[in-house]
């Protein structure tokens, strides 16, 4: 029972931060580019709109040293309570913007401030889900618990996707654009409460509660990091690169590459990525599932390979027909992406020693992460320069997809051997080593 109250309280707040962040990459397609960002050019509208996208992108590091800094020192439920009411709260507040026409400049300038404070928050929430359930796991099923907060983004994303389609059919579209918009972003208010109520009640680690009690804590993480532990990541960065384009395109751009681009409706284009992250809550677990059988690393060079495959492909079958793009969008997405979604947190987290980990496995994510942010910006400029051809978009996702995939190829087999092991030997040699006066006291006894 307390493991799966545990789990819970993973995802929960996984959910919630990943409703946010998406809702956000939802309504930047759908309302952001006419009611912040007006221009007689349609383009630039879009392009200044996914400056503000990425943005939320590019603070995810800062929020990762951070909260980093918060859950390796102060620990892992402190940092996690605290990225909840960020995220929660400045997703609370865009609901309550007033619009370009109301204030100017002064709405996309708010707009911009608190989607800042989103990135930043959820650069330490990640990390801190994952851990909360790795590091209560045990080692046969760690791949399985990793997996269960990695579930947020799909069930977010649902749930965001969902909320606009579900307003957006009882409002005309005048209402949609005036406030129906707003309901979703309003709604985080409600899940807030209810993360946090049920964060509240857990305890902390094992890992963490036993070097704080040992008193080895380190007082700055991220230098200890730099010094120690660059290596692995940068490893990160370089490993999360490839999927993390090709994510961002196929869970946020590709509302606006299939409407704009293409011409599909927006509620196809919803369907679509709707299917696909429904497919994902099968995935991610069972994947998660058969990483403690057969290894991370397997899985995730399997994965890159897949894309690497259908890249291509896929740019060409989502412009031939609406069942072809259901179709590249489910397997792509929901399954192929999924599976290496699946095994990154756990896989990530056992490259680094418990006094850095939540910092190391946060910043070489988020960098990548910030990287790929901007991605829609290019993505843009490309379109507009060639049109949604396959080749073009399909070799940008190539190259990225070769060097995570060179990556992985020379990366560790985390399931044979990690750091989350040195944590259970320092436990198994700390009773034999207390002892050894007490059995010398007892032995001159008797002489």
């Amino acid at each position: 029972m307390k493991k799966i109250k545990i789990l819970l309280a993973s995802l929960s707040g996984s959910i919630i931060e990943w409703y946010d962040f998406y809702l956000y990459g939802t309504a930047t397609g759908i309302v952001f580019t006419t009611l912040f960002f007006p221009n007689e050019n349609p383009a630039v509208s879009i392009l200044i709109a996914f400056a503000t996208f990425g943005a939320g992108y590019a603070a995810r590091p800062l929020g990762s040293i951070i909260f980093g800094h918060v859950g390796d020192r102060i620990g892992r439920k402190a940092s996690l309570m605290i990225t909840l009411i960020g995220m929660g709260g400045s997703s609370f507040l865009i609901g309550l913007l007033p619009t370009y026409a109301a204030v100017g400049i002064l709405a996309p300038a708010m707009l911009v401030i608190l989607r800042l404070i989103q990135g930043i928050s959820l650069g330490g929430e990640w990390g801190g889900a994952v851990l909360l359930a790795t590091e209560n796991a045990s080692k046969g099923v760690r791949g399985l618990f990793g997996s269960i907060p990695q579930l947020g983004v799909p069930i977010g994303l649902v749930l965001g996707t969902f909320s606009f389609t579900l307003i957006n059919s009882f409002t005309t579209e005048a209402q949609f654009m005036a406030w129906g918009w707003r309901i979703p972003f309003l709604f985080s208010g409600v899940l807030i409460v209810l993360a946090l109520w049920i964060r509240s009640s857990i305890e902390e680690t094992p890992e963490f509660q036993q070097r704080k009690e040992s008193g080895n804590i380190e007082k700055m993480p991220v230098l200890t990091l730099f010094r120690n532990n660059s290596k692995d990541m940068f490893r990160i960065i370089g490993l999360k690169l490839g999927d993390g384009f090709f994510n961002v395109f196929l869970m946020s751009f590709i509302l606006v590459y299939a409407t704009t681009y293409i011409g599909y409706s927006r509620d196809t284009a919803l369907l679509a990525l709707s299917l696909s992250c429904a497919t994902m809550l099968i995935t991610i677990p069972v994947v998660g599932y058969l990483s403690d059988f057969i290894g991370r690393k397997v899985i995730y060079i399997s994965g890159l390979i897949g894309m690497l495959v259908l890249a291509i492909p896929y740019f060409i079958g989502i412009s031939s027909s609406t069942s072809t793009f259901f179709i590249m969008q489910i397997v792509l997405l929901g399954v192929v992406w999924a599976a290496i979604f699946a095994t990154q947190g756990t896989f990530f987290s056992e490259l680094f020693p418990a006094n850095v980990r939540y910092t190391g496995m946060s910043l070489g994510y988020q960098i990548a992460a910030a990287i790929v942010g901007f991605g829609p910006m290019l993505w843009t400029a490309m379109a507009a320069n060639y049109g949604p051809s396959p080749w073009i978009f399909g070799g940008f996702m190539i190259v990225a997809l070769l060097v995570s995939l060179v990556l992985a190829i020379f990366s560790p087999d985390t399931r044979k051997v990690s750091h989350y092991d040195e944590t259970v030997h320092e436990e198994e040699v700390k009773p034999r080593v207390s002892a050894e006066p007490l059995l010398t006291t007892a032995a001159e006894v008797r002489e």
